[in-house]
């Protein structure tokens, strides 16, 4: 399997045709609060290009779950911390959720043949979809900061290296991402809507069975658990 790790920008402007699979991190926190929306019973998350686009799914859809970045706001019900989620009841409810750049990784990728979206926490499930669907090349989009977040590029080369079935000790990366920007940001409250807890939660590896596949349903780019044996 050919890999190569990409940021955001470089995907929208350089390529002249979508990856045939993607894999987009963020573990601080979209997709680590996404697989624990799934794991609160949520039946699917659509990912909302734009704060608009979420109030206005909300808007048509008000037993929806509508969630954001930062502090709470109106027409949101909830925000990106998975401290703050794991207590909600989301049995079979859609999520709607925006993000800096979580979200708009995935969208960045929505032509790809097969899209997912991952963290710490979907880690060995991730690397097993992609061995079992033997991707010859796979690109990693590293969301974060422009694609300099530390965190994600551990993630992201961590399920690289367990795809290949290589017996990988997880420790290394998961200390590269407890001293990221981002973790030292949550742990000192310099980020808004944030439970004190959410830095630990991120780093939980493998905490759920689930890889996590986003597609195009109805031109709309919508993530869905897939269960692993």
């Amino acid at each position: 399997m050919d890999t190569r790790f990409s940021n955001i920008a470089d995907l929208v402007e350089t390529s002249s045709e979508p990856p045939s699979v993607a894999v987009v991190i963020d573990v601080m926190r979209a997709y680590t609060v996404a697989a624990w929306a799934f794991a609160r019973g949520a039946e699917k998350i659509v990912l909302a290009e734009s704060l608009d686009e979420a109030l206005a799914l909300k808007a048509r859809h008000p037993d929806w779950v509508a969630l954001k970045d930062g502090p709470p706001a109106p027409g949101f019900d909830a925000v990106n911390s998975p401290g703050l989620l794991r207590s909600m009841d989301l049995g079979g409810r859609t999520v709607v959720q925006k993000t800096t750049a979580g979200t708009v990784g995935a969208l960045a990728v929505k032509g790809a043949r097969l899209v997912l979206c991952a963290g710490f926490v979907v880690a060995e499930a991730t690397a097993r979809l992609l061995r079992t669907h033997d991707a010859p090349d796979v690109v990693f989009v590293v969301t974060g900061e422009d694609g300099r977040a530390e965190e994600d590029l551990a993630c992201a080369q961590y399920i690289a290296r367990r795809a290949t079935g290589a017996g990988t000790d997880a420790a290394e990366f998961l200390r590269r991402a407890a001293a990221s920007r981002a973790a030292v940001e949550l742990a000192q409250g310099i980020r808004q809507g944030v439970h004190p807890d959410d830095v630990a939660l991120c780093l939980e590896l493998d905490r759920f069975p689930f890889a996590m596949v986003a597609a195009l349903e109805d031109s709309l780019m919508v993530l869905r658990p897939h269960a692993m044996p």
